[in-house]
């Protein structure tokens, strides 16, 4: 589906870290104001994504961009996705930043896609939710490509959710142990209270305090199998939500949801391998 651009100023600062003084070479030629076309391809099979912000972006330069396909739709090996027209300089100041934006995103957006048809198989409900865990400073392309993939968002940041982790628990004392879920719920009542676990026992305290949500971190799809079966013997399927995470890929995200988990937490996408996309010029 299409998605809105990144605004203006981001794009133009993409731009100018490419060309902080011009184009030595274009210039040098003097082919700036020849009229040209430039087209970005799919070499292969892929999920679309960042189109929106290529075409924004050549349009900063200058250039007339027709958009052939939306971020989110699969794309076929030699499908084009973008058309460009304008003047020589427009087209090179903006055609490796643009091609790095779809390749970048497109394959985030296609490991996402990948998730999401594995676990669904299983799962028609279950949802796939990415961490915060994207190279510093790219966070909202990654965001914007995770979603064109058809997976969500497990947390924007640290400001809108209530997620306890070991790093929190060491810090409070037995006492204030005992009631963190307690004072949090009263804290925060609009808010679920998720808590992640690495062992067994952990999870086992965490039921028994009242969490919402359970974050896995690192169970094996048999554990998940284990405290899913525990949960039903104990009355709290109902209430509490297994969330599978740590080392969720597109190749085990199938057994995670067999196991019982409701959410798959995964980091995989940001961490894909680049689309890889074909650029064409040619003068007009």
């Amino acid at each position: 589906m299409p998605t809105s651009c990144l605004p203006d100023g981001v794009l133009q600062a993409l731009l100018d870290e490419d060309t902080p003084h011009g184009d030595l070479t274009t210039h040098s030629l003097g082919i700036g104001a020849r009229l040209g076309l430039m087209t970005f391809s799919a070499r292969g099979p892929m999920v679309a994504a960042g189109l929106e912000d290529a075409a924004r972006l050549c349009e900063l330069t200058g250039g007339q961009s027709m958009l052939r396909a939306a971020s989110g739709d699969r794309m076929a090996a030699d499908a084009m996705v973008l058309r460009v027209e304008g003047p020589a300089a427009s087209l090179h100041r903006a055609w490796k930043v643009a091609q790095n934006l779809i390749e970048y995103s497109s394959g985030i957006a296609t490991t996402a896609r990948d998730l999401v048809d594995a676990a669904r198989v299983e799962n028609p409900d279950i949802q796939v939710l990415t961490t915060r865990k994207p190279f510093p400073g790219t966070r909202a392309l990654a965001i914007k490509a995770v979603k064109a993939g058809g997976a969500s968002v497990h947390r924007l940041g640290l400001s809108e959710t209530l997620l306890v982790f070991a790093e929190h628990r060491c810090f409070l004392s037995a006492e204030e142990m005992r009631d963190h879920i307690k004072c949090l719920r009263g804290l925060c009542p609009e808010k679920k209270v998720v808590v992640e676990v690495s062992a067994m026992e952990d999870a086992h305290a965490a039921v028994a305090g009242g969490v919402d949500v359970l974050q896995l971190e690192r169970f094996s799809p048999e554990q998940v199998t284990d405290l899913s079966a525990w949960l039903v013997e104990t009355g709290a399927e109902d209430r509490v939500t297994l969330a599978a995470a740590g080392g969720v890929t597109p190749a085990n995200a199938a057994d995670y949801a067999r196991a019982g988990a409701k959410i798959l937490v995964t980091s995989a996408p940001y961490f894909s391998k680049p689309a890889d996309v074909r650029v064409r010029m040619k003068a007009l």
